[in-house]
């Protein structure tokens, strides 16, 4: 059966239970539903979910707070030295914190993974809840709609660290990663388009 605890294994059914009081972007889970973790991996990047990040925390360590440290293990594995995860959401709390280096890192190596591009890269996502309603998901990295050649990979914000994104892009067999922190909501997107184009040396 279905535990409490939510550490089934990766492809099984999972509940959720307490993952639904994140805030402040949500998928709107409700307590007692049942999905897989690629069901809910794909709108959690498209959409950034706050609840469907914690909760697959919480299946994959049993908490969010044991998933930060497994989290920030694999940093220290990456190279990533300027590094500490608490949550899984990136939402602001004491003692996490990250730099656009190591940020940097850690994106090359997602995007390494397909699974991860695939999703990624999607304006946007259909979603089947557990009670039969369907929706769409709109991706809130808006630089996959400005730039041809954006093909990933994800957004951030919170009042603390202000409009971020980690996006990805490719032209003429050419891959690059390119990290904003710290920006605002006037200069994200243009700022990260120029900067990707210039890496790319796209036009």
């Amino acid at each position: 059966g279905i535990r409490d605890e939510c550490t089934s294994l990766v492809g099984s059914e999972m509940c959720i239970r307490d993952s639904t009081w994140a805030e402040p972007t949500k998928l709107y889970l409700k307590a007692g539903d049942r999905y897989t973790r690629r069901q809910i991996l794909g709108p959690m990047l498209v959409k950034s979910g706050n609840d469907a990040a914690r909760f697959l925390a919480r299946t994959h360590s049993g908490s969010e707070a044991e998933f930060g440290r497994a989290m920030t293990a694999r940093a220290r594995q990456l190279g990533m030295s300027d590094t500490n995860f608490v949550n899984a959401s990136g939402l602001t709390t004491g003692g996490q914190y990250s730099t656009a280096r190591d940020m940097s890192k850690l994106a090359l190596r997602a995007y390494g993974s397909s699974t991860i591009r695939q999703y990624s890269r999607l304006r946007e996502i259909a979603f089947r809840y557990a009670d039969g309603r369907t929706t769409t998901f709109t991706a809130t990295n808006k630089l996959l709609s400005r730039s041809p050649y954006c093909n990933g990979l994800k957004t951030g914000t919170t009042r603390a660290s202000g409009r971020c994104l980690v996006s990805s892009g490719t032209y003429k067999g050419r891959n690059v990663v390119i990290v904003v922190l710290g920006s605002n909501s006037k200069y994200i997107w243009s700022d990260s388009q120029s900067l990707l184009h210039w890496a790319l040396g796209a036009p």
